[in-house]
């Protein structure tokens, strides 16, 4: 994605909220969406065994009067029927052209239904926004106004623990130069997780649930780094440092060895760098309270090419860090890695710091139930939302209105309180260009309004970036209970920014909401 200056210099825009809307749309994927959908659970549990996969696929799109660009993309996909998923990906480039930093996301349902004991058919259809360039002008024609949809089909073979395939795929920006159907190869990974109704969260399991539970297939995390990237010898315009903020979801697959997947954006130093990276890990425990991690991620980022040269965008990332136990679900780590691109001359050494919560299931009870405390339930609630952002003002100039859409994660502290991730991407161009987005966090409460329970009054106080650099947003609302798993919310806000130049941006915003409500059991 790219961010264009007022100076002559083409710079690139990057799309911020791709990154949070793909990570609380992967805590979606393995939390939130279909519960209806799983194994039936045995006498005495109310927790629903649910299906879930990841799917990693690549395709190569013709551009006229240009290189290919190469897009790997990363979905997370729920089951919602025999038949149906929904979930969220996000796509880069990595090895044709010069277009490291450019970035998509999208929202859509996959079809799948066997044709035979092994072999299967595909379909889906997704809609989202993107971009990035390396000008202002390439990047008009390339991303065009930054919305896109996509649609493939296709046949796929079921090897057991994982299925390979291949589509026809057609993915159109509009008013853009990408417009064009070509093959589509993918890997799906599939895997379960526990959920139970929202009404329990704070409840201890019964006997029946904490068996289910120890039978589980082990833990997840999701990890909030900031890594703060040096360059080495950088041949781009920008040669200082790059602050990044990283949500991280890992999987265990065995007892200390897991997958993950995960996305950066800048911060600071330059703001909408951005990146997204997948691969293995290896824990090794040297106490109850510390670990060492290590692992290699491969993946897609970048900037403009003319300011952080990562060429095509293909991106290396081993990583080593150390975690203290805060609490049993809470750990804090220092990191160290190098960062390359192979296709590029950026080369950097990192360091971060991370929190990272740790969601176990049965792995998490293995050694007697961590001295008898008991399995509770921890409530979640995860929600789509349309937003319109009105009296959009920029270095004292007013710009029309902004379609986006957004996610948001909120993990309760009690029945007051809670921690809102929140994240939106504009599907309409901004100033003309594409890649418009916000990316916030903070904390948030909620008032009963009746005895039901059925509204609620809603407030959140949040703290972030989006295209100008650091931001800042408070919003208030209406919460309708439909039903223990679903919710209408309707709320209005206003946002405010300023830019490096101190350049000062703001916008008022209306959005309506569908929310799911769940809760994990958790160790």
């Amino acid at each position: 994605m790219t961010q264009f200056s007022k100076v002559a210099r083409p710079v690139s825009r990057s799309i911020p909220s791709s990154l949070c809307i793909w990570a609380t749309s992967m805590l979606a994927a393995t939390s939130a969406c279909g519960q209806g959908q799983g194994s039936a659970a045995p006498q005495g549990s109310g927790l629903t065994n649910n299906e879930a996969m990841v799917m990693l696929d690549y395709q190569v799109i013709r551009v006229p009067d240009d290189k290919p660009i190469d897009m790997a993309g990363i979905r997370f996909l729920n089951k919602v029927s025999d038949s149906l998923y929904v979930g969220a990906g996000v796509y880069g480039p990595l090895a044709k052209g010069d277009y490291g930093g450019f970035m998509a996301f999208d929202l859509g349902l996959h079809a799948q239904r066997p044709l035979s004991e092994r072999w299967f058919a595909t379909a889906g259809v997704s809609g989202g926004g993107g971009g990035g360039g390396r000008s202002i002008e390439q990047s008009k024609a390339l991303s065009g106004t930054g919305g896109y949809v996509r649609a493939y089909a296709g046949l796929g073979l079921d090897l057991g623990g994982f299925s390979l395939g291949a589509n026809l795929s057609r993915m159109k920006f509009r008013h853009s130069s990408i417009d064009g159907t070509q093959a589509n190869l993918f890997v799906e990974i599939p895997y379960t997780y526990l959920t139970g109704a929202y009404a329990r969260r704070g409840q201890t399991l019964s006997a029946a649930e904490a068996g289910q539970v120890l039978q589980a297939p082990g833990e997840n995390m999701l990890t909030l780094v900031l890594d703060n990237f040096r360059q080495i010898r950088p041949e781009g315009s920008y040669k200082g440092t790059i602050n990044v903020a990283d949500v991280q979801y890992a999987h265990f697959f065995a007892p200390d060895t897991y997958w993950y997947a995960g996305l950066g954006v800048g911060y600071h130093g330059r703001p909408l760098y951005n990146q997204m990276l997948g691969g293995v890990g290896q824990r090794l425990r040297l106490s109850q309270d510390l670990s060492l991690y290590a692992q290699l991620g491969l993946g897609s980022g970048g900037y403009a090419p003319e300011v952080i040269n990562t060429g095509s965008g293909l991106l290396v990332y081993p990583k080593v860090s150390a975690e203290y136990a805060l609490t049993k679900d809470l750990g804090l780590s220092l990191s160290a890695g190098y960062l390359v691109a192979p296709k590029g001359s950026s080369k950097n050494q990192t360091v971060g710091l991370a929190l990272t919560q740790h969601l176990r299931t049965g792995l998490g009870g293995e050694s007697g139930n961590d001295g008898g405390r008991a399995a509770v339930f921890r409530g979640f609630r995860v929600s789509v939302f349309q937003q319109t952002e009105t009296r959009v003002h920029y270095n004292g100039n007013e710009l029309g209105r902004l379609p986006m859409l957004g996610v948001q994660v909120d993990a309760p502290i009690n029945d007051i309180w809670y921690i809102p991730l929140q994240a939106a991407v504009a599907y309409d161009a901004y100033r003309g260009y594409p890649g418009y987005g916000e990316m916030l966090a903070g904390l948030g409460g909620q008032i009963n309004l009746d005895q039901a329970h059925r509204f609620q009054l809603l407030g959140q106080l949040m703290a972030g970036t989006n295209v100008h650099g650091r931001a800042t947003k408070a919003s208030a609302g209406l919460r309708y209970t439909l039903s223990d798993r679903l919710a209408l919310n309707l709320a209005s806000g206003r946002i405010q920014a300023r830019n490096a130049a101190g350049q000062p941006f703001s916008a008022d915003s209306l959005s309506l909401g569908l929310e799911y409500r769940f809760a994990m059991p958790i160790w």
